[in-house]
């Protein structure tokens, strides 16, 4: 099978693009780093990383600290790492030293998805991105594979509330590689994995036939396809792009037995802090940084330390397909030799 031609969309490589409204050719608000735009331009591996893990999922310092050493852990393991966020107004793909730390410092920056993206570029306001509005700005820049913590999906009582993370619709239209540690352990798998199915989304359980359950190796879910090398996933990709299917593919990551949780610990304080929100009216965007923050004091700290236990572990399997796909792209990749679950 031949290797998919690099997808590069024409503004970023001409400069401007044509506005169908006016004919007037603009410049886009996206800022490629330094260091992003010459591995693109020669086709190095390139891993893209969301930011609302610094503006909203971690308290300070720790979300700094954390996004500087995953960036680390992706160079570690040969591969550029793209952070991406938009900072009054500015698509940020690869942020800089001084971006992360203002970003640490935003005070109440927006949570981005889909559908604020454009608010954000045209109001010139500062804001996390989410796993959408991630998957949104790197395929944008021709960034094929991105590492998360885990992905949102449907709430509970989602068959009521209609409440269903932008993400999983993201993951059908946009065609880029998420990495992460299964879903938000906050939701309802099942309906998540069902959603997921409905839309076409491939969910590869890696080196597991089981969904992850974020903080926990496993759910009692199956998943209904599996991968045990990186070589495994990019044929995957390049399937489906010779097929024509779009969209995107969900690596599922367990976390490493060493830092998970069990499940049926961290399910009995989920349910506890879902009745908290409840009684407290919670609802809307604001839900999940309740929960977590609420996760956070009832596990005394420890849900934090799982979460940046698996955050890096899903960087360091991120980083590997990248390099996998990097290699077929330059024809010294073969597609499923023996390789180890994380490069």
């Amino acid at each position: 099978m031949s290797g998919m031609p690099p997808s590069r969309p024409a503004f970023l490589s001409a400069g401007s693009t044509l506005s169908a409204e006016t004919g007037v050719r603009v410049q886009p608000p996206i800022t490629l780093s330094d260091e992003v735009a010459e591995a693109l331009r020669l086709h190095r591996p390139v891993v893209a990383l969301e930011s609302t893990i610094i503006t909203h999922g971690m308290p300070y310092p720790q979300n700094l600290a954390m996004a500087r050493q995953v960036e680390a852990d992706c160079r570690e393991r040969k591969a550029v790492p793209a952070t991406i966020a938009v900072l009054d107004g500015d698509i940020l793909v690869g942020a800089t030293p001084a971006q992360l730390q203002a970003l640490a410092d935003a005070e109440s920056p927006l949570k981005l998805s889909r559908a604020d993206l454009g608010f954000a570029v045209a109001m010139g306001r500062t804001g996390g991105t989410t796993v959408s509005a991630t998957m949104i700005c790197a395929a944008l820049a021709g960034i094929e594979v991105f590492a998360t913590g885990g992905i949102g999906g449907v709430h509970r009582g989602g068959e009521a509330s209609m409440d269903i993370s932008a993400d999983l619709e993201e993951l059908a239209r946009t065609p880029v590689t998420v990495v992460c540690a299964g879903a938000k352990a906050i939701l309802d798998l099942p309906r998540t994995l069902e959603y997921l199915e409905t839309r076409g989304v491939p969910v590869v359980g890696y080196g597991t036939d089981h969904l992850p359950a974020f903080w926990s190796r496993q759910s009692p879910w199956r998943v209904p396809m599996r991968a045990d090398r990186p070589e495994d996933v990019v044929a995957l990709m390049m399937a489906r792009h010779a097929l024509g299917l779009g969209g995107g593919v969900l690596v599922a990551n367990p976390i490493p037995e060493a830092d998970e949780i069990p499940y049926e610990t961290m399910a009995a304080l989920v349910d506890q802090a879902l009745e908290e929100a409840r009684l407290q009216r919670i609802d809307g965007k604001a839900v999940t940084p309740f929960l977590l923050a609420r996760l956070l004091a009832l596990s005394s700290g420890a849900s934090l330390t799982a979460n940046i236990a698996l955050v890096r572990h899903n960087v360091a399997v991120a980083a590997a397909i990248a390099c996998a796909r990097a290699d077929v792209l330059a024809g010294t990749g073969a597609l499923s030799p023996s390789a180890p679950i994380g490069g």
